[in-house]
């Protein structure tokens, strides 16, 4: 009698005998001899405790490609971590008094449990969490070789600054210019804060973009973009008279840089940064510019934050010379769309031809002169409104640039400058240092010590690692480290007097940049050697740029401090962006987000169980718990399997693009797992011993099944493998007749170890139904007889008089004769034919057979 799967007997069995076996441990590089290596990772979650429909696709994409690459002979690393310093940690301490470490290793606990369950082929071996003291030492221990080689340094710089929580927030984390957590206004301080030199590499993290060919090319845009390389002018403006007011070492002028010098006839103005040190000199002296700075303090330091407030300013009373124009000078004013880590800190403003300086210059009524002409534009007809002209055109008004193109105009100014000795040609980066100072207690601690006679001092390698605090409090605000009682008292390595601790902890970004060595090995250099670079890695397009851009870095200064042989630098050799999971939304009459556990719906009608009353269906949008449109993978696991949801989320979508949960989605999901399992249960339980040859029809659908599989997994077109799939369990239930038993076998033992990639606990069930030795997930992937997947026909249209009438299927290698031959006696070409004579047939061998007849 047929039966029926059950999942949930089944996993737990498989899972066993997996974890039994050992099967997903990495071998050592002796092991494997001269199998070729393949270091699988995706992106190590954040243990918040819960899995989310997200993670099953991101989780279960690698693992098709860990288990595709080990059933094809290869020593396949594919390790597991956490992610596990930060700020959700610290807000948990205070909202439910429990220690963030607490906090954080039960809900590793939790969430190991759910990816256990996932049948996922990890090598659990090789776990940590970046909150493991063990991790975080070395990680100190990377910051002091990076601080030996100059690539860590202190210095003073303004940061957004919660005043309720009193900790430092990244861009990010400041929204509509409030702390994203206690929605405090948010201030501009300047701190002392410790930096990654990352602009040492800035043009090899530009240029090596070029040889990252699996990579997706909207990510190296994407960074390409934020390192930002332009090539401009540097010069400096005189004063038009000796200045009586600035300090010294600006009385020779004001250094801009400018990527438009070829505008120079169009400037208005000169702008400074509010934190350009000739602006805080004069602030000393003039009230009206210090009360200037101190509201242009008060917006986030973000450049979108600065870009969408109102362009002000404040005129200084100062002007310098034009370079060109005798007699012409240019105000000077402090403008708060002027960021001093771009440049120098100071621009010169051409507002005709660029869009702040226009609203700035129309706010201020100061002059505005065109300066371009765009093509098919009269000189005496063309003026800027309230939008600035900035595409392409020729110089006028301009002396010697007139009639010169924008590029040519821009030589001929640097030329004309660097002949004036005022200036030269300049590369930017728009690329900055990496700010890794955070007042907050979850994170690594800086191995630092601050002495009054020493200054600062690094902590001795043998004191490392430099441990948290277990006895910490949250009841007053700011960082738990600045006020223990004693933690940051530590006598100085050098002099031996008193002196304290560096209470800032690393910014999270820094432990999640070197983890993939950490994973090759704990500190074994060759072995690290043999892993790196990552062969694929795997993870959402939110981290296309800090994270990658960070984790590239890294692995350059790790590599130049001697902890990494990783000639290129890059540590991923391939990357792959997946989309996310969506689902519907539902909302109440009164506003409340409803989940999709709590809804029944008839048709389109979509009602909240509990109160019976209709719900409005909002878009479908990434799941989150804010919408409440997430589901449960446990509740899917329990329902259905955990196979069928690693399923559905590979099979209705492109990898790369969302994918809608529905739930229809995932019935047919348990649908096909069940036709699989009555495909199996169907068959001799000796059917995996079956040995065929032939050519028949149907194991030629069979191996160019599995070479279509095959390659849709090389290429990340997993539904395409998933539409394969379908289809060849269909064709197999079909293939009742007797003379097709063995080539029906055949098929079944091959599309086992196929399943395998995607099902894989029903994948064991059924190469267990049918003999199959030992276990499926670690038998190597089905050998394809290349002869079957040649096609040995050929189609080629028939044309009569230049137009389609018909086909015809002959062999590849047929003569030409007889090609003619069956053309001529094709019935639906025929018909075309008659009461014509024919002139001739024209063959074009592969291609088309065209009949010329009158």
């Amino acid at each position: 009698m047929p039966t029926r799967y059950d999942p949930l007997t089944a996993e737990p069995k498989w899972r066993a005998a997996w974890a039994d076996a050992d099967l997903y441990r990495t071998k050592s590089p002796e092991e494997a001899g001269d199998a070729p290596k393949a270091f699988i990772l995706e992106m190590f979650p954040y243990p918040s405790g819960r899995l989310h429909m997200g993670h099953v696709r991101n989780y279960a994409m690698g693992d098709v490609i860990a288990r595709h690459r080990r059933a094809k002979g290869h020593n396949v690393l594919h390790p597991m971590g956490w992610d596990a310093f930060g700020m959700p940690a610290e807000n948990a301490a205070m909202e439910n008094k429990v220690h963030p470490g607490a906090w954080t290793y039960d809900n590793i606990a939790a969430m190991k449990s759910q990816f256990e369950r996932l049948g996922l082929s990890l090598d659990w071996s090789r776990e940590f969490a970046t909150c493991d003291a063990e991790y975080y030492g070395e990680q100190q221990k990377l910051f002091l070789k990076l601080l030996d080689k100059g690539l860590v340094y202190r210095k003073a710089s303004k940061v957004n600054w919660d005043p309720v929580d009193h900790t430092v927030l990244a861009n990010e984390q400041v929204i509509d210019g409030r702390g994203w957590r206690s929605g405090a206004l948010v201030e501009q301080r300047e701190l002392t804060q410790w930096f990654f030199k990352i602009t040492a590499y800035a043009d090899d993290l530009l240029t090596a973009l070029d040889g990252l060919d699996r990579w997706p090319e909207k990510v190296r845009t994407m960074q390409g973009n934020w390192i930002g390389r332009s090539e401009g002018l540097q010069m400096r403006f005189s004063f038009d008279q000796p200045p009586t007011s600035v300090p010294p070492e600006f009385e020779a002028g004001i250094e801009i840089y400018t990527t438009r010098p070829d505008t120079l006839f169009g400037a208005s103005f000169l702008a400074l940064s509010p934190d350009h040190p000739l602006t805080k000199q004069l602030a000393q002296q003039n009230a009206d510019i210090a009360a200037f700075r101190a509201a242009c303090a008060k917006v986030g330091t973000s450049e979108e934050a600065i870009e969408k407030a109102e362009k002000v300013g404040i005129d200084t009373g100062l002007s310098v010379s034009h370079p060109f124009i005798d007699g012409k000078t240019l105000p000077v004013w402090v403008a708060n769309f002027v960021l001093m880590g771009y440049g120098t800190g100071a621009v010169f403003a051409c507002p005709a031809h660029d869009q702040r300086d226009l609203d700035f210059a129309r706010k201020y009524n100061l002059p505005v002169r065109t300066v371009v002409l765009p093509p098919d534009e009269k000189p005496g007809d063309f003026a800027v409104g309230d939008t600035a002209y900035v595409g392409p055109g020729t110089l006028f008004q301009s002396e010697f640039l007139d009639g010169m193109t924008i590029e040519a105009a821009k030589s001929a100014t640097i030329e004309k400058i660097e002949a004036m000795g005022c200036g030269q040609r300049s590369v930017n980066y728009r690329l900055r240092d990496w700010g890794v100072s955070r007042q907050r207690y979850w994170g690594c601690p800086i191995p630092i010590i601050h002495c009054d006679q020493c200054g600062v001092v690094p902590v001795p390698e043998r004191d490392l690692p430099v441990r948290l605090p277990d006895d910490v409090s949250f009841d007053k605000p700011g960082n738990p480290l600045s006020h223990h009682p004693d933690w940051a008292d530590v006598d100085c390595p050098n002099c031996g007097k008193a002196a304290r601790r560096e209470t800032d902890t690393l910014d999270t970004f820094v432990d999640s940049s070197w983890y993939f060595a950490r994973f090759a090995s704990a500190n074994d250099l060759d072995e690290r050697a043999y892993w790196l670079p990552v062969d694929q890695y795997i993870g959402g397009v939110e981290h296309a740029i800090l994270h990658l851009l960070y984790s590239r870095f890294f692995s350059r200064a790790m590599r130049d401090v001697g902890e990494m042989d990783l000639p290129s630098g890059e540590p991923f050799a391939g990357l792959f962006t997946q989309g996310m999971v969506t689902h519907e939304t539902y909302r109440s009459d009164d506003g409340r987000w409803v989940s999709p556990s709590e809804i029944t719906r008839d048709g389109d009608a979509v009602t909240e169980i509990s109160t019976g009353k209709p719900l409005t269906v909002g878009p479908v949008e990434k799941m989150s718990k804010s919408k409440r449109n997430t589901i449960d993978p446990d509740t899917m696991i329990e329902t259905f399997g955990a196979d069928v949801a690693r399923f559905f989320t590979l099979s209705d979508s492109p990898p790369e693009r969302d994918v809608e949960w529905t739930q229809s989605g995932v019935e047919g999901a348990a649908r096909f797992a069940q036709r699989v399992w009555s495909l199996f249960d169907a068959m001799p339980e000796d059917a995996a011993t079956v040995q065929v040859s032939g050519k028949s029809d149907l194991r030629k659908y069979n191996h160019r099944a599995v070479a279509a599989i095959d390659k849709a997994v090389e290429d990340f077109r997993f539904n395409s493998a998933v539409a394969t799939l379908y289809e060849w369990v269909s064709t197999l239930k079909k293939s009742e007749q007797p003379d097709q038993q063995a080539d029906r076998a055949e098929g079944c033992q091959q599309l086992a170890r196929c399943l395998v990639l995607f099902m894989p606990h029903l994948a064991e069930a059924c190469w267990h139904r049918i003999g199959g030795s030992g276990l499926v997930a670690a038998a190597t992937w089905p050998d394809i007889d290349a002869s079957l997947i040649v096609d040995e026909t050929v189609t080629l249209p028939i044309q009569v008089n230049g137009k389609r009438r018909s086909q015809l299927e002959i062999a590849k290698d047929a003569p030409q004769t007889d090609i003619e031959a069956a053309a001529l006696a094709d019935a639906d070409a025929a018909s075309f034919l008659q009461g014509k004579t024919v002139k001739k047939v024209i063959v074009v061998p592969g291609r088309i057979v065209n009949i010329v007849a009158t």
